[in-house]
């Protein structure tokens, strides 16, 4: 029975049963077809079998060996009740044919959608509604559970890596299979590069066996009749698939030139549209790939190498990729598309440090203390990399934005590079690439391993979006994929740092003498807490709560599966909670500890967590054992937890310091708005001895508090708006300027910059939805018919959604 979820109150199953196989490896082998929007292939997994927790690391094992036992109660997940599986999905009664063989009361489910979509080849077993609890049952057979939705399989089969030719060269018993698997997954990280020819070799090898898989909505269930364990399942399987053109995990679309491209965003769903793997964030492993596609088209990827195409014949190209650090499966990102590479016009010798450098084949690793990760070839242990400020990068886009890029963005990714060394220390990834993305893009950006997507709508107006929006992306590289959540309901762990830290890089990054920086801080923590009381005021309770597992965070069922609080709703995708509230608790902790102090315990962090993955209390416990006694009165790991994670709204200690905080460049906003509202307030006919106003230059954050402000008046002219936009060329500023300028002119129906608003919905989808519902609010005909003509346009390549959000507002 298949599990029926309603996405407006369901939480996203994870169902991959990770407590008895992991995935270790990944080796996909794909076709990208435009003409049909599938991509088509084989995915080689190689499995290491055994509980996941019995090779933890030896830092948390000294800390719970140090703290009180309710300190480790959240360290270690401990098992929850789940309902007990029906025995029948088990029935050994199953065939090679095309057909289910089912047990006694079983229904045969093969003609379920999702459920062998090759008849001919296939064969399954019928799943039961959790189908998890996949251990070993006595005469019962291990059941395999990957995380697959809006995927065709095709065929599963055994691999035969014994007939891989020098296997034998590096295991002791070249006939057993599994125990040539055990080996190589085992391999020591200084010998990564053989080892990633072996995993090639292997995926290559012929099949042994076909083995029964069925599917449902949300996993692909595996088994091999007589294999009772895990340690008896096959270790490694090939799994051949097809994706399908709707698939939730990949967006097919054009680019802003109208050249057909695609690529993952691995949301709300991750990336089990993509292809069939373990999502649970523990699974964590290492991949490689090699994707086809016709030669005009140019593949990017999560990848330590700068792949260059091989021309294949018949105007095709293949395009190989590999990692070495293992990281969970949802942070694998493709993009295939027209793209041109953007290359500085003048290039320093300092920023073409060659990739070959500091690469792991070349690296010269000298062990600066022990790491707590699993091994492989970590850049915090090689000397070179420890000092690498800038490391090499390359952008790509539609030709159409070569211009802007050029302009906007190239020259600040050497600063920004060097402005997060400088803070934070080494560079957990060698290279990165940076793609803007379609329109359709649903966020500003989305940082990956080795590569970052970036919208559109940081390219316009001044620096100052594209550079604080890098700086996110960047810190993502340390919070969030070198150092991930264990629990993924703590996002705050990845958005609130890199939200805390974007401001802290891009001071950096512009040289600011110390004070400027604070003004600068200052005035975005000002804009920062105007958001987050707007929405606190507009989004359910239970959504604002950082940590809402609470006690439970980073717990599982027996077999390792999770589910995702409020994973399927639509809505989650937009909120900003978890960024704001987990910025604005970093900046408190920031100021009691002291600033140097703080960073310089956040660079002790990240070196001793670095490659794992931590839930809150790792971090909070470190670091309330650095602030002195005399500066923890009411700190606790408890408290933070009933104050800032574990509530809704905003906690008292942030409303107490928001009331008396204001800088100078925010009274400098004030006094603009004072004017304005004068301006305002004046007849259409002046009188000669009314003085005109002289308005100051304002910096774009300011525009943005500006006009924040002036949406509080009750009514606004027509005259003063436009007085405005004159005044600031409101219409070419950033897509944060214009979008507050939109809400003004939607506010009081100024039907001259309506054509404004048309733009905003067309060009910057990544903030529109907002707009959508203040258009309706107002029931306006006018307005209500602008709404609904900007998503009729948009609507088919809009983001799923995005577009199922907007089509709630509009019908």
């Amino acid at each position: 029975m298949d599990i029926k979820l309603d996405p407006s109150r369901d939480d996203l199953p994870l169902m991959a049963n990770t407590s008895h196989i992991l995935v270790k490896h990944y080796v996909l082998d794909l076709d990208v077809d435009f003409e049909s929007q599938i991509i088509e292939g084989t995915i080689v997994l190689f499995f290491e079998s055994g509980n996941r927790f019995k090779k933890r690391s030896s830092s948390t094992e000294m800390a719970c060996r140090s703290e009180p036992n309710e300190a480790c109660k959240f360290r270690m997940p401990e098992p929850c009740q789940i309902p007990v599986t029906d025995t029948k999905t088990f029935s050994s009664k199953i065939g090679y044919n095309n057909f289910v063989i089912c047990g006694k009361g079983e229904k045969d489910t093969s003609g379920k959608d999702g459920n062998h979509d090759n008849q001919e080849q296939a064969s399954g077993i019928s799943s039961s509604k959790y189908c998890c609890d996949t251990g070993n049952h006595g005469s019962e057979e291990f059941l395999l559970v990957l995380d697959c939705c809006d995927l065709s399989v095709l065929k599963v089969e055994e691999v035969d890596v014994a007939a891989v030719p020098g296997i034998e060269k590096f295991t002791r018993s070249p006939k057993l299979r599994n125990q040539i698997v055990r080996e190589l997954v085992a391999l020591p990280a200084d010998r990564w590069r053989e080892q990633l020819d072996y995993y090639a070799r292997c995926s290559q090898a012929p099949g042994c066996g076909e083995l029964l898989f069925d599917t449902d909505t949300w996993s692909l269930q595996i088994r091999k009749t007589g294999a009772q364990t895990a340690t008896d399942f096959p270790h490694a399987i090939r799994i051949r698939y097809r994706t399908k053109p709707q698939g939730r995990s990949v967006t097919w679309t054009s680019d802003q030139s109208g050249r057909p491209c695609v690529y993952t965003v691995g949301s709300p769903i991750n990336n089990r549209a993509l292809f069939p793997c373990q999502e649970p964030p523990v699974a964590m492993s290492t991949w490689q790939a090699t994707i086809r596609a016709a030669a005009s088209f140019v593949v990017l990827m999560s990848g330590e190498n700068s792949a260059k195409p091989t021309q294949l014949q018949e105007g095709y190209s293949s395009w190989h990729y590999y990692v070495t650090m293992p990281m969970p499966a949802s942070t694998f990102t493709i993009a295939v598309g027209s793209w041109t590479e953007m290359k500085p016009e003048i290039c320093s010798s300092n920023d073409l440090a060659t990739e070959r450098s500091f690469s792991p084949s070349e690296a010269d690793f000298r062990y600066v203390g022990v790491c707590g990760h699993m091994e492989y070839p970590c850049r915090f242990q090689n000397a070179s990399a420890t000092t690498q400020k800038i490391i090499p990068h390359r952008v790509f886009a539609p030709v159409c934005l070569k211009g802007a890029c050029q302009e906007t963005l190239l020259p600040l990714i050497p600063p920004c590079l060097s402005a997060a060394h400088s803070v934070l220390g080494t560079h957990p990834f060698s290279r990165l690439d940076i793609l803007i993305v379609p329109a359709n893009f649903s966020s500003l950006g989305m940082a990956s391993p080795h590569i970052v997507f970036l919208s559109q709508s940081t390219l316009t107006g001044m620096s100052q979006l594209c550079g604080t929006r890098l700086c996110h992306e960047i810190a993502h590289a340390w919070f969030g994929l070198a150092i991930g959540a264990r629990d993924w309901t703590e996002e705050w762990l990845s958005e609130g740092f890199a939200t805390h830290l974007e401001d802290v890089f891009w001071a950096k990054a512009q040289q600011l003498a110390p004070h400027e920086a604070w003004e600068q801080q200052e005035l975005r923590a000002c804009l920062r807490w105007h958001r987050l009381q707007d929405e606190v005021q507009n989004s359910p309770e239970e959504m604002q709560v950082l940590r809402p597992n609470k006690e439970k965070t980073g717990h599982v069922s027996d077999s390792g599966s999770s589910v995702i609080r409020h994973g399927l709703n639509p809505e989650k995708v937009f909120m900003q909670v978890h960024y704001l509230k987990g910025y604005f608790l970093l900046r408190f902790l920031a100021k009691r500890l002291g600033e140097d102090t703080y960073f310089s315990f956040l660079r002790k962090f990240v070196h001793t967590f670095h490659g794992q993955l931590i839930l809150s209390q790792d971090f909070l416990q470190m670091l309330l054992e650095n602030i002195p006694e005399e500066k923890r009165p009411e700190l606790s790991v408890g408290n933070i937890f009933r104050d800032w994670l574990e509530s809704s709204g905003i906690p008292q200690a942030l409303r107490e310091r928001q009331a008396r905080a204001e800088c100078g460049l925010a009274r400098q906003v004030s006094a603009e708005v004072a004017k304005w509202v004068r301006v305002n307030r004046r007849p259409r006919k002046r009188k000669r001895k009314d003085r005109e106003e002289v308005f100051e230059k304002l910096l774009p954050d300011q525009l943005v508090l500006l006009l924040e402000h002036l949406l509080e008046q009750k009514t606004v002219t027509a005259r003063t708006l436009q007085s405005l936009e004159r005044t600031y060329h409101l219409s070419e500023q950033d897509a944060e300027v214009r979008h507050r300028w939109c809400e003004l002119v939607v506010k009081h129906k100024y039907t001259k910059a309506y054509r404004d608003v048309e733009r905003f919905l067309q060009e910057d989808q990544a903030m529109g939805i907002y707009l959508y519902g203040e258009l309706m609010l107002g029931e306006d005909p006018r307005q209500q018919h602008l709404a609904r003509r900007c998503f009729e346009l948009s609507r088919e390549q809009m983001d799923r959604s995005s577009a199922e959000v907007v089509a709630e507002m509009l019908f």
